[in-house]
C-alpha cells in the first residue's frame, strides 16, 4: 500500500509542477541548453519530490541523491523535447508535437519508477 501511495503523490506531484506551475519563463526559449526557466521548472520538481520522500519518512542522504538525479534527468528531458519540438516549428495540430509530448511524460513517469525502486533498495 505505501508504494502505490508514493506513485500517487508523484503523479500528483508531476501533475502540479509539469502543468500548474510551470510560466511562461519557463517554457520559452527552453530549447536552448542553458536556461533558466528550465532549470527552475526541474528545481520546482525537486523540491516537491523531497517534501514526498520526507513524509514517507526517507533518509536525508537517500532524498539527495534521488532529487539530485531527478534534476539532472528532467532537466535534460525536457531540453530535449523542446529542442526536437523547436527545430521542426512544431504545433498543437500537428501529430508530432504530441508524440513528443507524450514521449515526454513517459520519460518521467519512467523515472518516478526508478525513483521509488531506489526508494525501496535503500531504504
Amino acid at each position: 500500500m505505501t508504494i502505490l501511495l508514493l506513485f500517487a503523490a508523484l503523479q500528483i506531484k508531476h501533475l502540479v509542477a509539469d502543468f500548474f506551475l510551470q510560466n511562461s519563463k519557463m517554457i520559452m526559449g527552453r530549447e536552448k541548453y542553458w536556461h533558466v526557466g528550465r532549470a527552475q521548472h526541474a528545481g520546482i520538481h525537486v523540491l516537491m519530490t523531497a517534501v514526498i520522500f520526507a513524509l514517507f519518512g526517507t533518509d536525508l542522504t537517500l532524498i539527495l541523491w534521488i532529487v539530485l538525479a531527478e534534476f539532472v534527468v528532467h532537466f535534460h528531458i525536457d531540453w530535449a523535447k523542446a529542442r526536437y519540438s523547436t527545430s521542426r516549428a512544431l504545433t498543437p495540430d500537428q501529430p508530432m508535437y504530441w508524440y513528443a509530448m507524450g514521449t515526454d511524460q513517459a520519460l518521467h513517469q519512467l523515472t518516478y519508477i526508478a525513483m521509488v525502486w531506489a526508494w525501496l533498495s535503500f531504504s
